[in-house]
């Protein structure tokens, strides 16, 4: 006799993030959804989200506001929402003792701490990117960033379509992370962002951050690293939004199982 599937309900299922969630889901046969809620006031509300998603059947789900509800009948949480609503989401989560996984990102530190205050009773997962291949970079950079030192640059170039909000992105914060870590620093005594102007010559050991915006660009991340004679740069492209969501949802699955506690896109993948 083969296990429930594991009850998902999807906050943000009207948005670019959600209706990915919603349409990769046939190929995670271990999931369902069991809600899709959007914000009061959606134009979304009412809609069966897998037709809202452009699949080719619907699935009997219709996108809803009541959260609460939502959070009750599912076994865990997935936000890909605006950073602001995360608190409340979370505090549903908490309330419940149901499972969160949070993708949303620009999160400020109280943000973030709300969300991981859940795994005090639930396990707890906050990531800026989902991809696999994201989160092998992140590992390739601490590796690559310790081997190589201070010796090399560092420098960490992001594109995102145009109708991106915040910069640089999550991930490319993730990676110039990953990069200081490697070599033993703390990223804020480190960070620059952009250069503009006579600015001097570069010191050594810092980090920096460029961020592009342009035409319908999913999401590209470069991690730089040069030094005189030689550079290495490790990259990612990212050409639909289905390697993020396929991530969330392998990620849903095996956090659902977990005990209470925090955890990261590197433990799902074994890094």
């Amino acid at each position: 006799m083969s296990a429930a599937p594991v009850r998902i309900a999807l906050f943000g299922a009207a948005g670019r993030m959600g209706r990915s969630i919603v349409a990769n889901l046939r190929d995670f046969p271990g999931l369902a959804l069991a809600a899709a809620v959007e914000a009061p006031g959606s134009p979304a509300l009412g809609a069966d989200a897998a037709s809202l998603a452009g699949a080719p059947s619907p699935c009997g789900v219709a996108v809803t506001d009541a959260a609460e509800e939502a959070v009750a009948a599912c076994d865990i949480v997935v936000d890909f929402t605006f950073h602001e609503a995360v608190p409340a989401h979370a505090a549903l989560a908490l309330a419940h003792r149901k499972a969160l996984l949070v993708g949303t990102t620009a999160l400020s530190a109280e943000e973030r701490a709300a969300a991981l205050a859940v795994g005090a009773v639930a396990p707890v997962l906050v990531a800026s990117n989902m991809s696999v291949g994201v989160n092998v970079l992140e590992a390739l950079v601490r590796r690559a960033s310790a081997a190589l030192g201070t010796a090399f640059d560092v420098e960490v170039v992001e594109m995102h379509h145009r109708h991106k909000k915040d910069a640089p992105s999550g991930t490319a914060l993730s990676l110039a992370r990953a990069a200081a870590e490697g070599r033993g620093q703390d990223l804020a005594a480190v960070r620059r962002d952009g250069r503009s102007g006579i600015v001097g010559e570069r010191p050594v050991g810092e980090i920096a951050l460029h961020a592009l915006r342009g035409g319908d660009v999913v999401g590209d991340h470069d991690v730089v690293f040069a030094c005189d004679g030689e550079m290495l740069r490790l990259s990612h492209r990212a050409t639909s939004r289905d390697c993020l969501s396929r991530g969330a949802l392998r990620a849903a699955a095996w956090l659902a199982s977990r005990p209470a506690g925090v955890y990261s896109m590197a433990d799902t993948l074994g890094l």
